[in-house]
């Protein structure tokens, strides 16, 4: 469902958003590991996340990656649209270039009401929450 880049963006942020209060910064390395994540490819979407104000990065001995404000209260919806764009969101589930309620493609009625449920998941799920899940041991980033 989610490009490799995504999945990576979105498992980096919610391990930056488990560190705990006073040591919020990591370095590349310690995401790549954490998160099962190639480390070149890993910084370069660390990057975008930075140009995109939801992470900060920090230059010198001690610096690293950490979210920002605006990060922290961050929907899913807008990690997987800065690193995939709004296609899961508005796309036609059978690629066509016009999918609309007047010109509807062969699944586009069922294929609605699933996109339209995901997007308001994606909506109201923040980092927060599924940092909470994380360390609560309810739900993890890899195996």
């Amino acid at each position: 469902m989610f490009s490799k880049a995504c999945k990576y963006a979105i498992n980096s942020m919610v391990f930056l958003a488990t560190l705990p209060e006073g040591q919020e910064r990591a370095g590349l390395k310690d995401i790549a590991f954490a998160t099962n994540s190639p480390e070149a490819f890993t910084a370069k979407i660390l990057q975008t996340l930075v140009r995109e104000n939801l992470l900060l990065s920090i230059k010198g001995p001690n610096g690293g990656f950490e979210i920002s404000e605006e990060g922290r209260k961050t929907p899913l919806y807008r990690i997987v649209q800065v690193i995939d764009g709004d296609s899961i969101f508005i796309g036609c589930a059978l690629g066509l270039q016009e999918c609309s309620e007047k010109h509807p493609c062969a699944v586009h009625h069922k294929f609605k009401a699933i996109r339209d449920h995901l997007t308001g998941m994606m909506m109201t799920t923040t980092l927060e929450d599924m940092a909470l899940g994380i360390n609560s041991g309810i739900s993890f980033l890899k195996t």
